[in-house]
């Protein structure tokens, strides 16, 4: 996940640098497809990618200078991110120094000022010269102009850095010459070299011939960041062997001392103390600053030490979540460790106080992983379900190993889009419906409705019939079913005397892929309706004739005449039968049972009865309305069966209803007999 390369500085725009998709071992036709990115906390991109072959190129060249100021090693650090899948790649530019910079003094001319009685061997502190190249292109020596009473020494301080001083060779006389003017050059170890010169006008003085003196050449001190202006740093002292206003002292900033710094610190003229006198805002952990100790001589003498100061990070800066990536909505059928986010943690405290601790909370389904070095994934460690939770806000804690520790929260929004995983569901397995017999042609049966948890179109359900015959026709002759709401309709009129009963099953689907589905069975029990009178069974007249039952003449009391057997194709109390006596020719000689039927006499027979009798029978049904059938009885009194019938229907035949043929036949008679008989008048009169 990490590749190096190396660069020299300033080098031209377009500059072949290295191939990342060889290096890291990707395909370069993929890279514009997965959304290549190349992050960076620099303002500037300096670096390009070629997508369609993967060639790194300088966007733009570098001053390592500029870049990273003093620092010994020079890096520039990027992320690669790719997509699908999610992938985060480190590159790393180490920026290599070329010689571009001559060594530099800080000033264009300095200035000494030496009194004439100084012994051979006195010694001066020369300016360093700055350059900002490094290693062997940085200063490696100096060298002085010809002089007979000067000549060039280096010297090392405490902390091993090196220093040009000048040295008193031969007496001065200031009657034979007061102003010696020496160049001093200084040459780094490039190739080829560069060098730097700058002007030293020695000035001979009287008098004042002793130097201040520091305690130490270093002083080396601690502080804390955020110290407040006023924070005493350290306390410089120097001595002078002279006396009077030539062994009297000023403390000061040397010059070479940069003016940001100059800046930071003051340092009081009298006491040498060192103070804070604004906001330490640096990024170095040790400062170097130059302090200058002057006598108050007409001639006035100085020297200088180094003090070093150690910045001491405190925690101030509280940890920095930014999201690279995030991938939302989710499938709900997403496998455990699918990757949701990227995230970059940083905190730009050093040491102990920039360590960050990551967390989430322990009840979601989700686990924060480190990846590259201050990054983190966030993957799913648990099985998702959209119906049970559509929506994770998922709180990331970011705590600093700080002292006391500063704590960040960033919220992120995760969505579970649904997938086709609930199939359609009824409330029941089955359930009864009721319809009654000689229904209208597309009546309404019944509703069923099935749920389904998914949304969208994985939640849509359709009904249909599944395929079956009832009583040998295929049940969609029968039914038909609503495909968006369920509802059951009848294609024809049921007969409860031919079908009585039959199930079907309908199923629900969903709109998803795969299409999820679910049956529900429906039982459907046909109700009777009172469409069908009593059938009379016996006793049978054949072509119109009555029925004769032949009973002894001197039959008992309660003797059994006959028993009407009739039946009712009907259901329940549609088919309950009664039976009444509507005629009788003797209504004292014959009872009928109400419920079985059963013709009896009731009382013994005597020799005065009429030998032949005729009784009307009336068979109804308890339906609404009710139906009912009439069947007559010719009842015959013989000990034996006499060889021929009688004819009942000139006996005991109920008087003929007075009906409109009759009224019309009456009538017609009545004319005719008025007109004959007043013809028969008129006849004669006119013969008499």
């Amino acid at each position: 996940g990490q590749v190096v390369y190396s660069i020299a500085e300033e080098t031209e725009r377009g500059a072949p640098v290295g191939n990342v998709a060889k290096d890291l071992g990707i395909e370069a036709a993929t890279l514009a497809a997965r959304k290549f990115r190349m992050l960076s906390g620099s303002s500037k991109q300096y670096f390009t990618i070629n997508a369609s072959t993967g060639a790194l190129s300088v966007n733009e060249p570098i001053d390592r200078e500029q870049l990273c100021e003093l620092k010994s090693a020079c890096l520039l650090n990027y992320e690669l991110v790719l997509e699908n899948p999610l992938e985060l790649y480190r590159m790393e530019f180490k920026v290599l120094d070329i010689n571009d910079n001559s060594p530099i003094f800080p000033l264009s001319e300095y200035l000494i000022k030496m009194p004439e009685f100084l012994s051979p061997g006195t010694r001066f502190t020369l300016p360093n010269a700055q350059d900002l190249d490094e290693g062997t292109n940085s200063v490696q020596n100096y060298t002085l102009s010809s002089d007979e009473h000067f000549h060039l020494e280096m010297q090392t301080r405490g902390d091993g850095s090196k220093y040009p001083e000048l040295v008193l060779k031969k007496t001065l006389d200031r009657e034979q010459q007061a102003t010696h003017r020496l160049v001093l050059t200084a040459k780094d170890g490039g190739d080829p070299p560069k060098s730097g010169n700058v002007s030293v006008i020695v000035t001979v003085l009287d008098t004042n011939d002793n130097a201040p003196e520091f305690e130490h050449s270093v002083y080396r001190a601690s502080i804390l960041e955020n110290s407040p202006s006023g924070t005493l740093v350290v306390q410089v002292h120097a001595t002078d062997l002279d006396e009077g206003p030539n062994g009297e002292i000023r403390y000061s900033f040397s010059n070479t001392t940069s003016a940001d710094l100059q800046r930071m610190f003051s340092v009081h003229p009298h006491t040498g103390e060192v103070t804070v006198n604004g906001v330490l805002a640096v990024q170095r952990p040790l400062l170097e600053l130059l302090v200058e100790a002057r006598d108050n001589g007409a001639f006035g003498m100085s020297s200088t030490a180094k003090l070093l100061v150690e910045i001491t990070d405190v925690n101030n800066h509280g940890p920095e979540i930014t999201v690279t990536s995030l991938s939302s909505p989710i499938p709900e059928d997403a496998v455990p460790g699918t990757v949701i986010a990227l995230l970059s943690i940083l905190d730009k405290d050093p040491g102990e106080n920039g360590k960050i601790a990551c967390q989430i909370p322990d009840n979601l389904p989700f686990q924060l992983k480190p990846s590259l070095e201050n990054y983190y994934s966030l993957v799913t460690s648990g099985f998702l379900d959209r119906e049970l939770i559509s929506e994770y806000n998922i709180t990331i804690t970011a705590t600093d190993l700080g002292s006391p520790p500063i704590t960040t929260q960033k919220t992120l929004c995760v969505q579970i889009s649904d997938v086709n995983d609930n199939p359609p569901v009824f409330s029941a397995d089955n359930l009864d419906v009721f319809v009654e017999e000689n229904n209208p042609l597309g009546a309404f049966l019944y509703q069923v409705s099935a749920s389904d948890r998914d949304t969208g179109e994985n939640g849509r359900v359709s009904y249909t019939l599944r395929n079956s015959t009832v009583a040998g026709s295929p049940l969609a002759s029968l039914l038909s079913v609503s495909l968006a709401n369920g509802s059951i309709y009848a294609k024809r009129a049921f007969d409860f005397e031919q079908l009585k009963s039959f199930y079907f099953q309908v199923e629900a689907k969903d709109n998803g892929l795969p299409t999820l589905s679910a049956a529900i069975t429906v039982n459907v029990y046909i109700s009777d309706q009172n469409d069908n009178a009593p059938a009379i069974l016996y006793p049978t007249s054949q072509n119109g004739s009555v029925a004769v039952e032949v009973v002894p003449r001197l039959a008992d009391e309660d003797y059994l005449v006959t028993k009407v057997v009739a039946d009712d194709e009907d259901n329940a109390q549609n088919a309950w039968l009664s039976y009444h006596l509507t005629y009788s020719s003797d209504s004292t000689l014959f009872r009928l049972s109400l419920h079985t039927g059963e013709l009896r006499t009731t009382r013994s027979m005597r020799s005065t009865d009429f030998l032949k009798h005729k009784v009307v029978v009336v068979v109804q049904d308890h339906g609404d309305p009710p139906l009912s059938s009439t069947v007559t009885v010719g009842i015959l009194l013989a000990d034996t069966l006499p060889q021929v019938l009688p004819d009942f229907d000139d006996n005991g035949q109920p008087p003929p209803l007075l009906n409109a043929t009759n009224i019309y036949l009456i009538a017609s008679l009545a004319c005719v007999s008025f007109v004959f008989t007043a013809f028969l008048l008129f006849f004669a009169v006119v013969r008499l």
